[in-house]
């Protein structure tokens, strides 16, 4: 029974309409509203359908197999069939015609696969429709990537600097070290300085 049950969850149909479940449409537009499916077993006398706000039917087709292509059972005026299904991937995506502000709403692409004892499943997509394409605000974005890029910037300059100073520190021990064995130098000649005026003799009496 087990194996049975992983047998199932193996074979199961797969319904995906990408990355994203939403989607922008400009008005009087044509949108592609995207869907996919996948079986292990493959397919025999496939059904699928496209569903505006879970009651209307807009798009009915059929698939005996995967070398046939879709028939059409029946669709809306404005839906067109763009898919393939005789291709890699069991493409059912439609194109939906002159969108209008009423398109905006809930589409459902459904899939039943008698060949898998009837499974079924879905996939869904939500369409807003617009006036106009309203170019996005980015200010806060550019904030972000400036603040970020100057923070990186401050980061990249914290540590040229801390080279920087590490490298001077170095240099400067270095030359302390050169002034000791120059100082002891100068110690010397003046010891030598010392010395020689020491031996000079002191100017005679008159």
């Amino acid at each position: 029974l087990p194996g049975l049950h992983a047998l199932g969850i193996a074979f199961a149909l797969e319904v995906s309409v990408g990355k994203t479940n939403t989607m922008m449409a400009l008005n009087n537009s044509n949108v592609l509203l995207p869907c996919i499916f996948s079986t292990c077993i493959g397919f025999q006398d496939l059904v699928f359908m496209w569903y505006f706000n879970s009651t209307e039917l807009i798009y009915h087709g059929k698939i005996k197999n995967k070398a046939t292509e879709p028939t059409l059972v029946t669709r809306n005026p404005r839906v067109d069939f763009v898919g393939s299904t005789t291709k890699k991937d069991n493409n059912i995506s439609i194109l939906l015609n002159n969108v209008e502000f009423s398109d905006a709403g809930k589409y459902t692409c459904h899939v039943k696969n008698p060949k898998e004892k009837n499974a079924q499943h879905n996939a869904t997509i939500f369409l807003t429709v617009v006036h106009k394409m309203v170019e996005t605000d980015n200010t806060l974005t550019v904030i972000i990537v400036s603040v970020v890029g100057g923070l990186i910037g401050l980061l990249i300059l914290f540590m040229l600097i801390k080279k920087v100073v590490l490298f001077i520190i170095k240099k400067t021990q270095d030359g302390k070290k050169e002034c000791l064995v120059s100082s002891s130098g100068n110690d010397n000649t003046e010891n030598g300085l010392a010395g020689s005026k020491a031996e000079q003799k002191a100017p005679p009496k008159a």
